[in-house]
């Protein structure tokens, strides 16, 4: 069989190799970057970030990231599939209500109103990013779906599949690009968002942005946002390949 269309054909000209690559180095060889950083900051006193070790930040922003998100799309995606069934369609409007409400809310107010609730810390945070991260899913899953012909289902049903063969067999294979492409939305965004839980006591990289800004620390800033985005950007490199390799699988053999 020939391989999937784009695939890198040598391990060096692997995009998101090399930028995991870079992440890695980044955050582990910061805290030894204080020559350059100096030379390039002169009027800051300390222009490297060392109150916590950015890899341990690195890993933790991770965490928080892949478990709000593990949140995210179970709910979204259970929630996706019963409003496209029969039984679940009539609330459908009131789904879509509630997730729109947690997407428009900024999770600066969502981390305001959980703070007094559940105290300070990574739970705080865990629930506007699960919040924040559910409407990309809950969209994508039902899209995905209802995305399914008509036709298909028919003959699917001709073929004497029950209602749950049919959903397992037939609709989510077929809906499974779009909904990836909805979770790739909601972790992309959660990324960025997770930062903003150093502001309620959770280790992320956006702890030497909060320090910088109060701080009028340039350098601190740059070194937590070059860290966000490029986490970010590799993400979406790994989801693009995902998403890929999904799409070769569900094509016919030549």
């Amino acid at each position: 069989m020939a391989e999937p269309p784009g695939r890198p054909a040598r391990w060096w000209g692997d995009r998101l190799l090399w930028t995991l690559a870079l992440l890695l180095a980044l955050a582990y060889g910061l805290p030894h970057s204080m020559p350059l950083f100096t030379t390039l900051f002169p009027a800051l006193p300390r222009p490297v970030y060392l109150q916590d070790p950015l890899a341990d930040l690195l890993w933790q922003h991770l965490g928080l990231v892949l478990l709000s998100s593990a949140m995210a799309i179970m709910l979204g995606t259970a929630a996706g599939v019963a409003a496209t069934r029969p039984a679940g369609r009539a609330f459908r409007p009131l789904l879509e209500a509630v997730a729109a409400m947690g997407q428009t809310f900024p999770p600066v107010a969502v981390l305001a109103v959980a703070v007094p609730a559940v105290g300070f810390g990574e739970f705080p945070a865990l629930i506007a990013l699960t919040l924040f991260g559910l409407l990309p899913v809950l969209q994508a899953t039902m899209a995905g779906m209802e995305s399914v012909p008509r036709p298909v289902l028919e003959s699917a049903t001709a073929m004497g599949l029950g209602p749950r063969q049919i959903l397992t067999q037939v609709q989510i294979p077929l809906a499974m690009p779009l909904w990836l492409a909805g979770i790739r939305t909601s972790v992309i965004i959660n990324i960025g968002t997770a930062a903003i839980a150093s502001t309620v006591g959770a280790k992320t990289l956006g702890s030497p942005i909060i320090v910088g800004l109060s701080g009028f620390n340039t350098a601190y800033v740059l070194q937590g946002a070059v860290l966000v985005g490029l986490l970010a950007i590799a993400a979406d490199m790994g989801f693009e390949r995902l998403a890929r390799r999904v799409h070769w699988a569900g094509q016919p053999a030549p």
